[in-house]
């Protein structure tokens, strides 16, 4: 769950923050939002429009609106990338490629939402598989020698070939390594022969170190990480909220 206040007239970002979303999506996005407005010294009579996206956005009981987030993902990389074209977005579950023109719209997308072997979920399997934090896997992949080649295209067998990879004492290093090219070849398919410069990375899975190295190798371009790649979706959302005002 993300939340990022801003400021209706002058567009500045306020405050960010991100919390775990559970069951109770809705009373988890409010007591967030109550927290950010607390710490700011502002309260719930100082908003002024209230814009939710993502998975969760139609139950979102405070929003006045809901924007897919495939806008929304948008609008916040064009807001801190005006240059970018291409957009990859991967988040815990699922992956999205956009294209974007001059002026940031939409022209063309392709979405993974139907196998979390694309996305921060596979991630979490393998951080867990291996006794590490999410935060350890850039480390390791960037010590591996030799990268292991991950067959299964569903992350439920991917999980099995890795606990037969550990039985076989593949090294750990060689393990995440190949995982990281697997999510990165996914996305590549994605993408197809064509990708239009510049690059960008978004999603919570930009924060794991080689993510970005593995895709440029992949789709052999530079990508270059977002600014606060977690939170490009709320800053688009909120962007389009201040939109809303003005």
């Amino acid at each position: 769950m993300k939340v990022a206040l801003l400021h209706a007239s002058s567009c500045d970002v306020i405050a960010t923050g991100v919390a775990d979303q559970g069951i109770e999506q809705d009373a988890c996005a409010i007591s967030l939002l109550e927290r950010l407005l607390a710490e700011n010294g502002s309260s719930r009579q100082d908003l002024r429009q209230v814009v939710a996206t993502g998975y969760a956005r139609d139950i979102i009981s405070i929003a006045d609106s809901t924007v897919t987030e495939i806008t929304c993902h948008a609008r916040g990389i064009h807001h801190t990338v005006p240059e970018a074209r291409t957009v990859i977005e991967i988040g815990g579950q699922d992956s999205k490629l956009l294209r974007l023109g001059p002026d940031g719209r939409v022209r063309d997308f392709a979405m993974n939402d139907r196998c979390a072997a694309g996305t921060g979920r596979f991630l979490e399997m393998v951080a867990t598989r291996l006794g590490v934090t999410l935060s350890d896997l850039g480390a390791m992949a960037g010590a591996s020698s030799r990268p292991v080649v991950i067959s299964s295209m569903c992350v439920v067998f991917a999980e099995t070939e890795i606990i037969g990879l550990l039985a076989s004492r593949t090294p750990k290093e060689d393990i995440v390594a190949g995982v990281e090219q697997s999510i990165a070849s996914r996305v590549a398919a994605m993408i197809g022969r064509k990708v239009d410069p510049p690059v960008v990375l978004t999603g919570g899975v930009a924060l794991v170190p080689g993510m970005d190295k593995a895709l440029s190798q992949v789709i052999e371009h530079p990508v270059s990480i977002a600014p606060d790649p977690q939170m490009s979706g709320a800053l688009g959302a909120a962007l389009i909220a201040a939109d809303t005002c003005q």
